[in-house]
């Protein structure tokens, strides 16, 4: 029988964690390969919404990816913030 697929607490309770480093919601990263969700979310969005691709580029389980995109759904506004800090200038 097949596991149940995680929810979005479950998710980022199992992959997200906040980083020592540089405290706030915005900077949270994965617990696993230290990648900034902020990272993932910026990478995600600029190859044209593609977990498995961002999954594979990162090397990271695609459930990872889903856990920064929970994350991303409940912090939009201070990720996309995050984002545009780290954009670069033109």
């Amino acid at each position: 029988m097949a596991a149940m697929p995680l929810s979005p607490a479950e998710l980022i309770e199992t992959y997200i964690e906040r980083n020592p480093h540089h405290p706030g919601r915005a900077d949270v990263r994965l617990k696993d390969s230290c990648v900034p969700v902020w990272a993932i979310v910026g990478h995600w969005q600029a190859t044209g919404r593609d977990a498995e691709y961002v999954a594979r580029g990162y090397q990271v389980p695609r459930a990872a990816v889903d856990a920064a995109l929970a994350y991303y759904y409940q912090h939009q506004a201070l990720i996309e913030e995050r984002l545009a800090e780290n954009a670069p200038d033109d």
